[in-house]
């Protein structure tokens, strides 16, 4: 694999995103093989996935680059797909699943953080739902993880506002379960060590009875936010916001209605 690594060892099944020269944004290449690799951690017996990113952050969301050439609908289509069978994998899967958020977690790189059980945030990392930014709306399940979280209300105005949380904010609001200092991938380790010393089966058949109870729920959720988002390709806000953000200035959105 080019830009995911893992390994599994110790009862601890690791997903490192390894893009760092862009900051771990995710595009089409990188969502394939993130896929892949938590297809083979769902066949793996150890009962801990951990991902984290590499460099300095974990990542900065959606790939720029990926939104400007994917510009026709069977394309975007394939992308949103990739990601709804993510989160899927992430929130279903048999097994405790935590991200170690370090640097950014932003747009899709925060909804992927979300999708796991556990959230720990560096108590400096920048958390930003900012996909009004660019014209368009959460996806990867990112309306149902962060309303499970912090409830509708709370998670409207996020979205909207596109507004950025340092990690000791995001654990204040209970975006994110633990915060920490340092290197992410060592304190992982030392928190999901303890976590192999409890009863994980137990805690395993709870996940899975609140995903009977609303997988369903995501499911919908993933429908909605794909067909949302196909709109929202295709509106000149969406155009404005990519270019504003290459251009580096505040883009002029129009309101135009869809």
């Amino acid at each position: 694999m080019e830009y995911i690594k893992w390994k599994d060892e110790d009862g601890i099944f690791e997903i490192v995103l390894n893009r760092s020269e862009a900051y771990n944004a995710l595009n089409e290449k990188m969502l394939e093989e993130l896929n892949e690799a938590l297809r083979v951690a769902e066949e793996s017996e150890s009962l801990l996935l951990l991902v984290r990113g590499s460099g300095k952050g974990f990542s900065a969301g959606g790939d720029i680059k990926m939104m400007l050439s994917s510009g026709d609908q069977d394309s975007s289509a394939r992308v949103i797909d990739t990601i709804s069978e993510i989160a899927v994998k992430l929130y279903s899967m048999p097994k405790m699943t935590t991200a170690a958020v370090h640097g950014a977690a932003a747009g899709l790189g925060l909804s992927l953080a979300l999708s796991c059980d556990h959230v720990l945030v560096e108590k400096e990392a920048k958390l930003a739902m900012n996909f009004i930014g660019i014209g368009l709306v959460p996806d990867g399940g990112g309306h149902f993880f962060l309303e499970r979280r912090i409830g509708e209300t709370a998670a409207k105005e996020l979205i909207w506002s596109g507004k950025k949380l340092t990690g000791a904010e995001a654990h204040e609001l209970r975006i994110a379960d633990a915060v920490f200092s340092g290197d992410s991938g060592r304190f992982a380790r030392i928190y999901l060590e303890k976590l192999l010393h409890a009863p994980l089966a137990a805690m395993i058949e709870t996940k899975k009875i609140y995903q009977a109870l609303n997988g369903g729920r995501l499911q919908k959720t993933l429908e909605l936010e794909k067909t949302a988002q196909m709109k929202m390709r295709l509106t000149s806000d969406h155009q404005e916001g990519i270019r504003a953000f290459l251009e580096k200035r505040q883009p002029q959105f129009n309101r135009q209605q869809v």
